[in-house]
């Protein structure tokens, strides 16, 4: 069996001190200019403080430079990569082609993780970029039946992360659509994430897409978010054992507690003491600490593949 690595993002400092006491592998952040969709931005001195934690523990830093770069941003990123080497950042995620140009041209330490989003979805795209660009890992598509995942799986050259918990992104936009509408309507209203909006199909009113506006444009994020506690064994049994727990939506210390459970279920399936009682015991404690007002289930995992196109 592969190892298993768990990923889960950071939105403190105090948060990061106890994921790592939990057991997570690395820990996820970013700032406000070259990352997208994070719980919370961190500015330059309190990621120096995060690496230097997460490296006393023996631990792997991951840094989001997933952005859609214009040439501007992409000017300017020299100065940031030169701080992220500074502080043994150990990887990026990167979805714009330029950035992995550039870290190659430059020759760059960092190790780049492939996230293009919901465009990652074959075993050829992700081996291209494993092999040209250099990357040494990529981010799945959430959209990717259980069947399909498992037979990209068997034809990586490179891992593959999969999410196993948090909201799934469905659209970005660099357009500023939500300031758009109010200026449309003349509301005047909130547009960040803490405003907590979200969009219902006029069919469907219980429908709940969230929504929120940054510098980099207007986020929709699936009508459910991910849970795969379930499925934890079949992931592992086809190869996938990269997991990511993405905190956005969930509130500081109920994401360490939902950590928590992915964790014990990691260590009971390398023990091989991780039974089906178990997990939905897992399963259902996830649910009572996940935001009452946002759903969960298992996204596209169960889907027929021969719908999803």
């Amino acid at each position: 069996m592969n190892e298993i690595i768990i990923t889960a993002t950071a939105e403190s400092i105090e948060q990061t001190k106890h994921l790592l006491e939990l057991g997570v592998d690395r820990i996820y952040i970013g700032e406000k200019n070259f990352g997208l969709r994070l719980p919370n931005t961190f500015e330059c001195d309190e990621m120096r403080e995060i690496a230097t934690l997460v490296h006393q523990k023996g631990k792997k830093l991951t840094v989001a430079v997933n952005a859609l770069m214009h040439q501007g941003m992409i000017d300017r990123l020299p100065n940031y990569l030169d701080f992220l080497e500074a502080i043994k950042t150990d990887f990026i995620t990167v979805g714009d082609t330029g950035v992995i140009y550039l870290v190659n041209q430059e020759k760059r330490s960092l190790k780049m993780i492939y996230d293009a989003s919901t465009m990652v979805t074959s075993s050829r795209q992700i081996n291209f970029w494993g092999k040209v660009g250099k990357v040494t890992e990529a981010v799945l598509a959430r959209e990717i039946p259980s069947e399909e995942l498992f037979k990209i799986s068997q034809n990586l050259d490179i891992p593959a992360e999969i999410l196993v918990y948090g909201a799934s992104v469905i659209h970005h936009s660099k357009r500023p659509l939500l300031q758009n509408y109010y200026n449309f309507t003349k509301i005047n209203d909130e547009k960040t994430k803490e405003r907590d909006l979200f969009l219902a199909e006029p069919s469907d009113p219980n429908s709940h897409y969230s929504i929120y506006e940054d510098n980099h444009g207007t986020h929709v994020f699936a009508n459910n978010d991910i849970n795969l506690m379930t499925k934890l064994t079949e992931l592992v049994a086809n190869g996938l054992t990269h997991w990511k727990l993405d905190g956005i939506y969930t509130p500081e210390t109920a994401f360490v507690e939902i950590v928590g459970y992915f964790i014990k279920a990691r260590d009971l399936i390398v023990s091989n003491q991780f039974q089906k009682e178990k997990a939905f015991l897992f399963d259902k404690k996830i649910k009572e600490k996940h935001p009452i007002n946002r759903h969960l289930d298992t996204g596209f995992y169960d889907f027929d593949s021969d719908l999803v196109k």
